[in-house]
């Protein structure tokens, strides 16, 4: 049986935003077509997806890979909107940034000329990243969508997620760039650190990196000096906010709160008392690391849509999900 709100499409859907997108969108109304990548070493468990509710009848499961593009085709074939969640994560920097970089653009690229082709394709949202907007060294507290991070500058920080960021960086204005080309209807989403429970069976980055105090990894403190977070229900609300609307434009960031690394000392230690290895106030005053600015939502607030999550949901449901799935 059809959804009543038709077909759409989900790219990279064993993901922690993809799957929770498509969570958000079975219970909305929509028939969802999502892509994985096969592999042949071992078949995954997908039962965390084919058991969503609704997924019986309105979730068909296909296998594709940004390396071919191509086989995108048959997943977007009757769909009328497509979220491009898929990317490469190469945080082991196993390849050079540049093979990363490539193969996320040939690949975004290429979904893209699929949807070309489609008849019935009416949106593509696009999934990029805080890191494709706040990283270019500008001495400015908060950023909208105007900015754009920098690759030199990006190179400079010598940091863990350079290739993630500058292939996202490229990635989304490339996107954007063919898609203004073509006069296909494309909006990004740019989500800060996302934070929540989860229904794939990997523990995301983005929450163990949030969760860093909790989990006592000590090494990625200076990456929480200013933090910016969304909830990820939010952030598939948003995405689907920006499906729905009338007539979206362009960038939209997407982060509701912000904490300092101070501020989410006091907060996990008042709130989880002696439960976790958080650090004192006094001793993380100390951590030396990049602030980082904080993203402005105004855009997306001014275009309708509202943060339904705080910060307190945010970890008291990530905490709970790392218990239940035996991370912590």
């Amino acid at each position: 049986m059809e959804g009543n709100k038709g077909r759409v499409c989900v790219t990279g859907g064993t993901g922690y935003i993809g799957s929770w997108t498509i969570k958000r969108l079975l219970e909305n109304g929509y028939s969802v077509n999502t892509t994985i990548r096969s592999n042949s070493e071992h078949k995954k468990d997908l039962s965390f997806l084919t058991s969503l509710p609704g997924a019986s009848q309105n979730l068909q499961i296909f296998n594709a890979d940004l390396d071919n593009p191509e086989s995108f085709g048959a997943a977007i074939e009757g769909c009328t909107g497509v979220f491009l969640v898929a990317t490469p994560v190469d945080f082991e920097g196993r390849e050079p940034e540049k093979v990363v970089t490539k193969r996320a653009i040939d690949g975004t690229l290429g979904i893209l000329k699929a949807c070309l082709n489609s008849k019935t394709l009416k949106r593509i949202v696009y999934t990029s990243s805080a890191s494709a907007v706040v990283l270019n060294g500008k001495d400015i507290e908060v950023m909208d969508e105007s900015f754009w991070s920098d690759v030199d500058y990006i190179r400079s920080l010598n940091s863990f997620a350079d290739s993630y960021s500058i292939s996202k960086t490229l990635t989304e204005k490339s996107a954007l760039e063919f898609a203004e080309q073509h006069g296909l209807d494309l909006v990004t989403v740019i989500p800060s650190y996302v934070l929540g429970p989860f229904i794939c069976p990997k523990l995301p980055g983005s929450v163990h990196s949030s969760l860093a105090m909790v989990f006592g990894n000590k090494e990625q403190y200076n990456l929480l000096i200013n933090t910016s977070m969304v909830h990820v229900d939010d952030v598939a609300r948003a995405h689907i906010f920006l499906l729905e609307h009338s007539n979206p434009k362009g960038r939209y960031n997407c982060s509701s709160d912000v904490l300092t690394i101070e501020g989410m000392s006091e907060f996990l230690s008042s709130k989880y008392p002696n439960q976790f290895p958080v650090p004192t106030v006094e001793s993380v005053k100390e951590i030396k690391g990049p602030k980082f600015p904080t993203l402005s939502s105004k855009k997306l607030l001014d275009a309708g849509f509202r943060f339904e999550y705080g910060i307190d949901e945010m970890f008291d449901e990530a905490i709970q999900c790392c218990k239940e799935k035996g991370y912590l």
